[in-house]
């Protein structure tokens, strides 16, 4: 009789086991935990703001639990958060810069039951994925604003990286809207060197530049700050910058990043997140240009407005066509 008790006693705390267990479950079918590696701090970056509100979205939509990792950026770093991560129970992880790609594809493979994504790289995997904005239209319609606005016909652009697609769509956007107008382009070759991009935008001011487009997340702030100084205009990057001065800030291209990590979250939930290389633009409605500065003549802003509505219906600029 006291084995049949502790036999019935066992089936019985296996049963509360189950139950509990059944219980605390957030019920997906995939998700459990996310997490978000950032080569910076998120108050530095526009881009990393963004990026960790749609983290925190995820976290309420699916009822688990985020965790962020900020200053992460050397092989070993990114290894041990990773680890980190895993102990906490995350099968979602983002690495927020293309910086991620490389590690992450190395890292894949001792950790097939967790998904990988990044952002703006060509690596990918079976448990890899990179989600890349198609910047080269929002970087055109930027020209042509700049173009329109420009008095002195010269204008500055203060970019992070050669490789940028935005660079040559801004270039052209430029020249369709003004032939005449000169583009001046320099490189900061870092994301965050504000010193250095204060220094060519002196330098280019100096050369009569009169519209600037900064395309550097960290430095793009300070940078239309010292245009407003000035009394000239400025495009803002990433996020609407136009709350620092409407007059002086023309429109920002802004890219939601926020909206693609609650994208991957949805797929990863469903089984559907593939490992291979995404790319999203104005038409899927991550990429758009902010409202028009009351600066930009009316007439102008319906423009824009027609041109970047065709070029989503038909997906070719005004070049292009």
């Amino acid at each position: 009789m006291p084995v049949l008790k502790q036999i019935y006693s066992f089936f019985i705390i296996i049963s509360i086991v189950i139950i509990a267990a059944g219980c605390s479950s957030n019920g997906n079918d995939q998700i459990q935990n996310a997490g978000m590696l950032v080569d910076g701090t998120i108050e530095s970056q526009a881009w990393g703001e963004k990026g960790y509100e749609g983290l925190k979205q995820i976290g309420e939509e699916y009822d688990i639990n985020v965790f962020l990792k900020e200053n992460i950026t050397t092989e070993q770093e990114i290894s041990e958060a990773v680890d980190e991560l895993v102990y906490d129970g995350v099968n979602l992880i983002f690495g927020h810069s293309s910086i991620y790609g490389s590690y992450f594809s190395e890292l894949a493979e001792s950790y097939p039951d967790v998904h990988f994504v990044y952002f703006n790289g060509g690596y990918y995997s079976d448990n890899v994925t990179s989600l890349n904005f198609n910047a080269h239209a929002m970087g055109f319609f930027a020209g042509m604003v700049a173009a329109e606005m420009s008095t002195a016909n010269q204008i500055g652009m203060i970019s992070a990286y050669q490789w940028q697609p935005e660079i040559e769509g801004f270039f052209e956007g430029v020249k369709y809207r003004n032939p005449s107008a000169n583009v001046m382009i320099e490189f900061v070759n870092n994301w965050n060197d504000s010193e250095t991009a204060v220094d060519l935008y002196e330098q280019m001011r100096a050369k009569g530049a009169d519209v600037f487009y900064p395309t550097g997340d960290s430095y793009s702030k300070e940078i239309i700050q010292h245009a407003k100084k000035d009394g000239i205009h400025a495009i803002g990057y990433v996020a609407d910058q136009s709350y620092i001065d409407e007059e002086t800030v023309l429109t920002s291209t802004v890219q939601h990043v926020d909206k693609l990590y609650e994208y991957a979250a949805e797929k990863f939930n469903e089984g559907e997140l593939e490992g291979k290389i995404m790319t999203f633009d104005f038409q899927d409605e991550v990429i758009s240009l902010s409202e028009f500065s009351p600066s930009i003549p009316e007439s102008f802003q319906d423009y824009m407005d027609d041109i970047i509505e065709e070029y989503i219906e038909t997906d070719l600029l005004p070049n292009e066509g």
